[in-house]
């Protein structure tokens, strides 16, 4: 019995040994036998190491079509000299590393991406810095990618630039620690499932630090937006969770922190939105949680319209906005409770922390900049404080259904 099981161990080892041997570094550099990328590629077998030396590597459009682990030394640049991509993955379990990804073709055709991964599953691109590329980061078809901690930047002129990091009909996506500017949309997903964006920094862009269409089941967590075009659009989209987001310095005549379009079933906790033109923007939205948000220096806080409902507003922080709520109908069918209004003129004479007085959010100011914009010019003007005033003590154009029950009177901290 022992050596029928020493005959059997033999023969294991002799399958697995020509699999285990089969693993090598192979180097490329302008001192060493294999000079290019795509040399080292078709030397390599599955699960080798290509490591690339510092230098310019000027290979026109680089496919990686073996499971390898491209590891950059020194920041050897791809350039692909404005004629293609730089390089596309085609294999699963690909890891690249360490590389700068530069000048990529631009396209109305064809979306020219730095680093393209195609229908390829478990990629990691990590550390890597792509500048000048008409799309940044472009996965299409994948599921369990992961894409950390990479600089991305471009020309910033919408005509040459895509989008930072695209993810288009995937699974399980991991985004997190990059930094994205310059570019059309910082982060862009349509058709993506069940995946993460966490910890991203995405300013600067021409659109949107995020924009995702058809995306269900997401989380997007402590992520800071800032000085885009506008902040995030979500559209379409089902069971998403924003946790802990910064939306910051997003101003325009059309900007936004957060545009909800026909978004469901969703949870916004956490978030501070702080100096945007319009913090939250809600158009046919339901069954939203928004609660434990700080609302602060926002030219609007909440821009809820008519044909939003069922969603819910706690606990949240609203200091120092032009206007905390306006809608533009006369029926509300959402619920304002336990949020602290810094404008809030009510008083607790049973000290329970909770205004005895209901708030009502809305302004009649705030009515007629709905309807008429270009009335914001008497903004802070002695008639329009008179209008308020009356407005408030005797209630008869502004909703009567936009209204805290439940008012607290001191901020929460949420630092």
């Amino acid at each position: 019995m022992q050596g029928l099981v020493q005959y059997f161990f033999l023969c294991f080892l002799l399958l697995t040994m020509p699999a285990l041997y089969a693993q090598q570094t192979i180097t490329v550099s302008a001192a060493s036998e294999v000079k290019t990328i795509t040399a080292a590629l078709d030397k390599a077998g599955e699960r080798d190491t290509i490591l690339v030396k510092a230098g310019v590597y000027r290979e026109g459009h680089i496919i990686v079509k073996k499971t390898v682990y491209l590891k950059g030394e020194g920041w050897p640049e791809i350039d692909a000299q404005g004629k293609d991509e730089g390089i596309t993955i085609m294999a699963n379990g690909v890891i690249m590393e360490g590389f700068r990804v530069v000048h990529s073709n631009n396209g109305s055709l064809k979306d020219y991406a730095g680093i393209r991964v195609h229908k390829s599953n478990q990629v990691q691109i990590i550390n890597n810095r792509l500048e000048r590329n008409f799309f940044g980061i472009y996965l299409a078809e994948t599921d369990s990618c992961t894409v950390r901690n990479n600089q991305v930047s471009s020309a910033n002129k919408a005509t040459q630039s895509g989008n930072g990091i695209h993810v288009w009909k995937s699974y399980h996506a991991t985004i997190t620690d990059n930094h994205i500017n310059g570019h059309r949309d910082g982060i862009y997903f349509e058709f993506v499932r069940q995946s993460r964006i966490i910890n991203n920094v995405s300013e600067g862009n021409i659109r949107y630090g995020l924009h995702f269409m058809f995306s269900d089941d997401d989380v997007y967590e402590r992520n800071i937006f800032r000085k885009n075009g506008s902040g995030v659009a979500v559209m379409y989209t089902k069971r998403i969770q924003m946790l802990h987001n910064e939306f910051d310095d997003n101003w325009g005549s059309a900007a936004y922190g957060l545009l909800l379009k026909d978004i469901t079933d969703s949870h916004i906790s956490g978030n501070r939105f702080r100096k945007n033109t319009v913090a939250i923007y809600l158009e046919g939205s339901s069954r939203i949680d928004i609660s434990k948000n700080t609302f602060v220096s926002n030219g609007w806080a909440v821009r809820l319209l008519a044909n939003c409902e069922q969603n819910t507003f706690s606990r949240n922080n609203f200091i120092s906005n032009t206007f905390d709520v306006t809608t533009n109908g006369t029926l509300n069918l959402n619920l304002f409770e336990h949020n602290y209004w810094d404008k809030y003129e009510g008083y607790d004479l049973n000290k329970d922390q909770v205004g005895d007085v209901p708030y009502r959010p809305m302004s009649l100011y705030s009515q007629v900049v709905e309807k008429v914009p270009a009335a914001v010019i008497l903004l802070r003007s002695f008639m329009v404080n008179l209008l308020d005033r009356a407005e408030k003590s005797i209630p008869s154009l502004t909703p009567e259904s936009v209204k805290d029950e439940t008012p607290v009177m001191k901020k929460y901290n949420y630092d």
